[in-house]
């Protein structure tokens, strides 16, 4: 087995320590992370999420990996959405490489295949690569060396140089221009409950934090089932059209809605009697003229309604009481390591 990160002392904290900000700041980070939410869902490629399902086993490889190495919680997240973002530009660019070859069924054949045997040859490596650079933009917290992330890809019998290494770590930043330092779900998450405590909302902050990571990890878990409950619950059918799915597609990449659901179903679970306060201050009702300015904003370029908000809870909850709970989901996640989810290479 390969060799951890080491755990650095003064980099652990007890988490993030809310009701410190400036409102200013509040108002200026929510409106950045709002703006950028909503260009990547004008920009959003038809493959968008493909990378997340479950069939391809990368979220719960990574999310494994990072506990294995002693990540931060957001590095997590950070490396999934990295993955997704290069796999999707990666097929781009080599379907277009091979453009000349449209047009006649045999080359067709033989392109799709020769772009399918190269990413699942370089996957593994690519994805050791999107979670050694999510760990270098994390400023407090260990960072994956070269040495253990090929002691670790030893240990799946690849046969990896430090210099290829490099190369794969340059040609993730290459294909995505060096746009790495992306927003997750996290941050969203973490800034609305700031929002929330400046409003007046008297949550528990600490352990409702702690519950939010716990049904995030859930979320993109099993964000298959949720999701597909999601739609088939706001379309009052059980059976959606292909047209119907296309257009589903802004809702699961959808980071604010993502965050804002979480929270509900937090709060839900959490502290049931702080559910329609919640409720009450994303639809822009909160008491103080500035924060509801924050919140107000909120609402208005994400278009959140309290209806959606408690279709996504919905959605959420009724997987939880389907299956298991996100700590168990994750324990059962845990049975196997990360050197046991992806098969070595031979």
């Amino acid at each position: 087995m390969g060799s951890q990160a080491p755990v650095p002392g003064r980099g652990r904290d007890s988490g993030p320590v809310f009701s410190g900000v400036a409102a200013e700041v509040i108002e200026d980070t929510l409106m950045h992370l709002a703006t950028e939410n909503e260009q990547y869902l004008s920009e959003l490629p038809e493959q968008a999420g493909l990378f997340k399902e479950t069939r391809i086993v990368g979220e719960e490889f990574i999310f494994l990996l990072s506990e294995k190495w002693h990540l931060d919680q957001s590095t997590r997240y950070q490396a999934v959405e990295l993955l997704e973002r290069f796999m999707i530009k990666q097929v781009e660019q080599m379907c277009d490489g091979r453009g000349s070859t449209k047009g006649r069924e045999q080359g067709q054949r033989s392109s799709w295949s020769s772009v399918r045997d190269h990413i699942t040859n370089t996957f593994v490596l690519r994805l050791v690569s999107c979670v050694q650079l999510a760990s270098k933009l994390s400023l407090h917290y260990s960072r994956v060396t070269s040495d253990t992330a090929l002691t670790f890809l030893q240990s799946l019998k690849y046969s990896y140089t430090k210099q290829e290494l490099l190369e794969s770590e340059l040609a993730v930043l290459n294909t995505l221009h060096f746009h790495i330092n992306v927003s997750t779900p996290l941050a969203y998450v973490e800034l609305l409950l700031e929002v929330l405590g400046y409003n007046g909302c008297l949550l528990p902050a600490k352990p409702l934090h702690q519950l939010c990571v716990q049904l995030l990890d859930f979320c993109y878990l099993t964000r298959e089932t949720i999701y597909d409950t999601l739609l088939k619950t706001a379309i009052e059918n059980s059976t959606p059209s292909k047209l119907q799915i296309a257009k589903f597609l802004t809702v699961k990449e959808d980071f604010m809605l993502l965050a804002v659901g979480v929270i509900s179903t937090g709060v839900f679970i959490l502290s049931p009697g702080h559910w329609e306060q919640v409720q009450s201050l994303l639809k822009a009702l909160a008491p103080r003229e500035h924060s509801a300015k924050v919140v107000e904003h909120l609402n208005c370029i994400t278009g959140i309604t309290p209806q959606s908000i408690l279709e996504f809870s919905y959605a959420v909850v009724r997987r939880i009481v389907g299956s298991t709970t996100p700590e168990q989901h994750r324990g059962n996640c845990g049975t196997k390591s990360p050197e046991d989810r992806i098969p070595p290479q031979k």
